[in-house]
C-alpha cells in the first residue's frame, strides 16, 4: 500500500493479514509488533460487531463478512489512489477547469489568448461567460468565476476594494469605425468631436463600459451623440457598421481586424481602453487560474513587442499566440 495514502490503520492491518494469511508475516511486512496488529483488528471487529478473520486453522483466512468488508475497503482504497492521481493531474495541468468572465469587447481582444491557453493546456476545460463588467466583478468576488477580463480605470468601488486583485494587461486605443460604404471611408483626417455629434452611431447599451467611455467623452466635449441604434452584441455592431450607413466606436485592434471596416482617429482622442485581468484577492487560486494569469502576462508582453517591432516584415511576423505555442 502506498504510504502517502491516508487509510485507517486497522483496515491496513486487515488487508495485510488477508494477503499474508498470517498475523506474524503481516506484522513483519508492516514493521509492527504482532500484539499491536492483533489488537487493532480485534477493535475493528468489535466496532463492526462481526468476526472478520477465521483464526482456527493453520493459516488465517477471511470470513464471509471479512470478504465482503475487504471488497469495499479495496474499492475505497482504489478511489483514494484515483483521487491522489487526480490531484497530481491538477497540479501538472493535465486536467482541470477554468471559469472566465469577459465583456463583448474583451472577448474579441483576448480570443487569441484563449487559443494559446488551449494549445498549452488542452486537458483544461475553459468555460467563458459574456457579461457586463459589474457582473464580472461580482462573479469574481463571490467565487462564481475564477478570472475576469475587464477595465482598470472603470472598476467599481467594490472591485477597487480588497475583494478584487487587478493586473493590467495592455492599453488599447479607441477610434471611430466605419464600413467601406460609409461617406468617410478612405478619409485619413481625424474626426472632430463636433463632427462625431452629427454622425449616426450604433453603440453597445449603457450597461457596458465601452458605452460609458463614449458617453463620458461626449459630456466632456459638450456634444450629444446621435445614437441611431443600441445593442448588447458586438457582433451585431460589427455587421451593421460593415453595411456602411452607421458608424461606431471600437478598440483599434478590433476595427482593423474586421474585413470591410476602417478605423479613423478622433480629435481630441478618447482615453485609452485599459484591459485588466481580475481575480479574487486572497482567495484560493486553482493551478489552472494561476497558469492562465502567467500565460496572459507572457502573451501581452509578446503582443507589445510585436506591435513596436517595425523592422519585421509581414512574412516574418508571428502572432503572440503562435509565438507562445512555439516556445
Amino acid at each position: 500500500m502506498h504510504r502517502k495514502i491516508v487509510f485507517p490503520r486497522s483496515i491496513r492491518y486487515l488487508l495485510a493479514v488477508a494477503e499474508h494469511k498470517s498475523f506474524t508475516r503481516a506484522a513483519d511486512a508492516l514493521a509492527v509488533s504482532q500484539p499491536t496488529l492483533s489488537q487493532q483488528i480485534k477493535q475493528l471487529e468489535e466496532s463492526l460487531d462481526v468476526q472478520l478473520l477465521d483464526r482456527s486453522g493453520r493459516s488465517v483466512r477471511l470470513t464471509d463478512a471479512g470478504e465482503v468488508y475487504l471488497l469495499h475497503a479495496r474499492r475505497a482504497l482504489g478511489e483514494l489512489h484515483a483521487a491522489q492521481r487526480a490531484i497530481h493531474d491538477l497540479q501538472d495541468l493535465s486536467r482541470g477547469s477554468l471559469r472566465l468572465g469577459m465583456t463583448p469587447i474583451t472577448d474579441y481582444l483576448t480570443a487569441p489568448l484563449l487559443d494559446a491557453f488551449n494549445a498549452h493546456y488542452p486537458g483544461i476545460s475553459v468555460s467563458t461567460l459574456e457579461m457586463p463588467q459589474h457582473d464580472i466583478e461580482c462573479g469574481v468576488a463571490e467565487d462564481r468565476i475564477d478570472v475576469g477580463i475587464a477595465f482598470t480605470n472603470t472598476l467599481s468601488s467594490m472591485a477597487a476594494s480588497s475583494k478584487i486583485e487587478a493586473h493590467v494587461l495592455f492599453d488599447e486605443a479607441l477610434n471611430l469605425a466605419v464600413g467601406q460604404g460609409h461617406g468617410r471611408a478612405g478619409d485619413r483626417s481625424p474626426f472632430s468631436a463636433a463632427t462625431l455629434a452629427e454622425e449616426p452611431l450604433v453603440l453597445l447599451s449603457p450597461d457596458f463600459v465601452l458605452r460609458r467611455y463614449v458617453d463620458m467623452y461626449c459630456r466632456q466635449h459638450g456634444i450629444t451623440p446621435h445614437i441611431a441604434m443600441e445593442t448588447n452584441s458586438l457582433s451585431v455592431i460589427v455587421e451593421i457598421v460593415r453595411l456602411g450607413r452607421l458608424a461606431t466606436i471600437l478598440p483599434d485592434t478590433i476595427a482593423t481586424a474586421q474585413h470591410g471596416i476602417q478605423s479613423i482617429k478622433l480629435a481630441p482622442s478618447l482615453p485609452n481602453h485599459t484591459i485588466t485581468l481580475i481575480c479574487r484577492n486572497g482567495g484560493y487560486k486553482s493551478p489552472a487560474c494561476v497558469a492562465f494569469g502567467e500565460l496572459a502576462v507572457d502573451w501581452c508582453s509578446l503582443r507589445a513587442r510585436q506591435q513596436t517591432a517595425a523592422v519585421s516584415t509581414p512574412s516574418q511576423r508571428r502572432t503572440p499566440e503562435t509565438a507562445l505555442v512555439q516556445r
